[in-house]
C-alpha cells in the first residue's frame, strides 16, 4: 500500500515573522499590496510554505539594498513591462550609493589617522567634500 506524500510545512504569522526579525504587521502589509499570498487554514489564518518564505527573503533583501515595495513588486512580477528598467535603474542606484561608501570609507580611515584634531582643517580631508561645497 502507498502511503501519500507528507504535507508541506507551513508556518504562522508570527512564526514566519520571527524567522525574519519583523514585527507581524510588516508581513501582513506586505501582503496588502500583493507582494505575498500565503494560504489560509480551516480557521483563516495565515500559513506561509517555503514558496512565501523565500519571496519574504527576497523582499527582507531587496529592502535591505535600497529597493522599494514598488520596486521589488516589480522584481517579482515577470511580466511586469518595464521589469528591466526598473532593475536597470536600480544597479545604477546601488553602483552610485557603494561610490559613496567607498569615498565614506576612505574619508573615516584618513581621519582615523590623520594628526588634525579638527579634521575640517585637515587640507587633504577637505579633498574628501571638495565637490560638495564648491
Amino acid at each position: 500500500m502507498k502511503s501519500s506524500p507528507a504535507p508541506e510545512e507551513t508556518w504562522t504569522v508570527g512564526e514566519t515573522a520571527a524567522k525574519f526579525d519583523l514585527p507581524t504587521h510588516v508581513l501582513r502589509h506586505w501582503e496588502d499590496v500583493g507582494l505575498v499570498l500565503p494560504a489560509r487554514d480551516g480557521g483563516g489564518r495565515r500559513r506561509y510554505d517555503h514558496h512565501d518564505v523565500v519571496r519574504i527573503a527576497v523582499i527582507v533583501r531587496n529592502k535591505a539594498a535600497g529597493m522599494s515595495l514598488d520596486q521589488i513588486r516589480v522584481l517579482l512580477d515577470e511580466d511586469a513591462p518595464n521589469r528591466h528598467q526598473v532593475l536597470l535603474d536600480h544597479v545604477a542606484d546601488l553602483d552610485r550609493r557603494m561610490d559613496e561608501m567607498r569615498r565614506s570609507r576612505e574619508m573615516t580611515m584618513h581621519a582615523f589617522e590623520c594628526e588634525q584634531h579638527d579634521i575640517t582643517r585637515c587640507p587633504s580631508f577637505a579633498g574628501f567634500v571638495a565637490d560638495l561645497v564648491a
